[in-house]
């Protein structure tokens, strides 16, 4: 948001409605996120120190009910809270802390029909763009597992879906098929290859949701947008402390986590690389990232969870790829784009990272079950 945005003099009115006390100093645009308009708060205390806030103006175009959304997002921190403080652990920076307002809500409104937020600002953090070392995808790996086990109790089918059906890949394949078959700006000639690979694993898309509705696949509580730049990392251990941008915890499965993280992790391109020659599946990645999430989850994913993490990698990069791929057909109307074609671009990327992961699935098979068996926590 730039400065002479209309909602920058939101600001002022909606912060006098938090239960912040003191005086604040400072306002400042903070981070690069695409969705949400973030601020940097700072605030002088009553004892003449300083603290700092996050205040972030809500997209309520993409997250239609912002109630529901903070309705997760407070029921899932507090849950995390209670179980961080009986473990020994810091509850106010391994969790994000939701600040209410003085009526005691968890979000406000400006005049112009703006939804607002504050969280606590954790401080001495760091967070990674991209994935520099095996060891930061194993830590990253290792966070969403823990994110899964503290969370395994929790009853998934309580909360409400933020985007309905977001990982429905049977549903974001018939969103597909009808985008191919409407042509609205006469695309398909030019995505007749990409088309067709789609529609040659139409078989395979309904894999996991079958599973969950035969009841093999347990309902969880999931992230579903588990990229590094997800985690605070502490900035002197390095270690793992608090995964951020909970919008899209709803119910779902772990292996939209496990695939997701390794869609993005784990490709040796990036997502909108035109040299497809670029792009495969780093295997070291791959392992590094399954090691970290089976350790986090710490034996409380079921061995049907385990032995679909492939299946769950492929096809979140396959689902991903439709979702480019039926953009591009629709006239790029959701995701941005910065060149002609881009959207086609992108899907070539996950269509190419599909078809690598075929050519190596033995390979990753193999690595899931070595893997569960280092890890101790589960039957083999």
């Amino acid at each position: 948001m730039k400065k002479d945005d209309p909602a920058w003099n939101s600001i002022d009115e909606v912060t006098a409605r938090f239960a912040i006390e003191g005086r604040l100093l400072e306002k400042q645009p903070y981070g690069n996120g695409h969705i949400n308009d973030t601020f940097l708060l700072r605030y002088e205390t009553q004892e003449g120190g300083e603290k700092k806030y996050i205040l972030q103006r809500m997209n309520h175009t993409i997250f239609r009910n912002p109630r529901q959304l903070m309705e997760n997002i407070v029921n899932v921190t507090e849950y995390l809270r209670e179980k961080i403080l009986a473990q020994g652990g810091d509850a106010e920076r391994e969790t994000l802390y939701v600040v209410r307002t003085k009526n005691g809500a968890p979000y406000e409104t400006d005049s112009s029909g703006n939804y607002w937020r504050v969280f606590l600002f954790i401080e001495g953090t760091l967070c990674l763009e991209q994935v520099e070392s095996e060891k930061d995808f194993y830590d990253s790996g290792a966070a969403f597992g823990k994110f899964q086990r503290m969370l395994a109790g929790y009853h998934a089918e309580d909360l409400h879906e933020t985007i309905p059906r977001f990982h429905h890949t049977p549903s974001r394949f018939a969103d597909f098929k009808k985008a191919v078959e409407e042509d609205r700006m006469g695309r398909t000639a030019l995505a007749a290859k990409e088309i067709a690979f789609a529609m040659e694993r139409e078989k395979e898309v309904s894999v996991l949701t079958d599973l969950l509705q035969k009841g093999e696949l347990p309902l969880r509580v999931t992230h579903n947008d588990t990229k590094l730049n997800n985690i605070l990392f502490d900035a002197k251990t390095k270690k793992a402390l608090c995964i951020i941008d909970l919008d899209t915890v709803m119910p779902g499965l772990s292996l939209y986590d496990f695939g997701d993280a390794i869609r993005f992790g784990a490709s040796t391109g990036a997502e909108d690389e035109r040299d497809l020659d670029k792009v495969e599946l780093d295997l070291a990645l791959f392992e590094a990232f399954a090691r970290g999430f089976l350790k986090g989850c710490g034996g409380s994913l079921t061995n049907k969870e385990v032995e679909m993490l492939p299946m769950g990698a492929k096809l979140m990069t396959f689902e991903c790829g439709i979702r480019f791929l039926a953009d591009f057909l629709e006239g790029d109307v959701y995701y941005k784009i910065h060149r002609e074609h881009h959207n086609l671009d992108r899907a070539r990327t996950q269509f190419k990272l599909v078809a690598d992961m075929e050519k190596k699935w033995e390979r990753m098979e193999e690595i899931i079950e070595k893997t569960k068996k280092e890890s101790g926590s589960y039957e083999v």
